[in-house]
């Protein structure tokens, strides 16, 4: 071999060695900065906005909200909302997400709101809860979350007072402990009949999704008189679900809370 044909050989490898290595680090930094959202840390809801670029957590109808019942509208709507619950709907599994314990419906349960039906998904937990009234924290927040056949989202927001021992409760929790990712098929019937909801006066405001996406245009309903549950139940909850798992308090930005009597 000539000394020409030797130099074109090597540079024929070192252009290929130089490629292979260049597309190597071209895709570390991705890697590295592949991050999901959390409760703690730099992937706090404090960062959502960075980390989650097509998401609406940086909108103005963020959820949740801290409701002042002098700054709310009274107004007679209450039958706005029909609870169509059935006692014979399945319950179809419960996962831990990560996040929360979240239970997952079979089709039955639903809701009419504003003459619109909206069908019953699934039911996850918060604590202590992410909406806040008159300043005040509970223990728990229950998010039921309904979708229609447009894609619209109502969700029920339910608080927890501590107390005497929820029936209700003592059914969810009779499927956890569950670990971090782990999924428990049910297919059981379950009855939401006694959380009395068609009896209660309740808030209701324009706002989102309280996890990424943090998708806007979601009709909130926050029931004002909370359910009450054991704190041994409060506590199981707790130690099945990341520690503080709620969403920072959002700015109102000149929406008007009702309140529904």
């Amino acid at each position: 071999m000539n000394t020409k044909a030797i130099l074109l050989f090597c540079a024929s490898l070192l252009l290929n060695f130089s490629c292979k290595h260049e597309n190597k680090i071209t895709h570390t930094p991705e890697a590295a900065h592949s991050q999901h959202w959390s409760y703690t840390g730099e992937t706090s809801p404090e960062h959502w906005v960075e980390i989650e670029k097509n998401s609406d957590c940086n909108g103005k109808y963020q959820s949740p909200i801290n409701i002042i019942d002098k700054d709310t509208d009274s107004v007679k709507t209450k039958d706005n909302l029909k609870i169509l619950y059935s006692p014979t709907t399945l319950l179809s599994k419960v996962i831990n997400n990560g996040h929360s314990i979240q239970f997952d419906f079979e089709a039955g349960d639903s809701i009419s709101y504003k003459n619109e039906i909206f069908h019953l998904k699934q039911i996850h937990f918060h604590e202590p809860s992410e909406h806040k009234i008159n300043g005040i924290i509970y223990p728990i927040e229950m998010h039921l979350v309904h979708l229609s056949k447009t894609g619209k989202i109502t969700v029920l927001g339910i608080l927890g007072e501590e107390g005497n021992q929820s029936p209700l409760f003592e059914f969810f929790e009779s499927f956890i402990p569950l670990e971090n990712g782990a999924t428990k098929d049910i297919h059981q019937k379950i009855d939401l009949s006694s959380l009395f909801l068609e009896d209660k006066n309740y808030y209701s405001y324009d706002g989102s999704l309280t996890t990424p996406p943090c998708t806007e245009n979601v009709n909130w309903v926050v029931f004002k008189q909370p359910i009450i549950l054991s704190v041994d139940e409060v506590i199981k909850l707790k130690n099945n679900m990341p520690l503080n798992n709620y969403r920072n308090e959002q700015a109102l930005n000149n929406r008007i809370v009702k309140l529904n009597y």
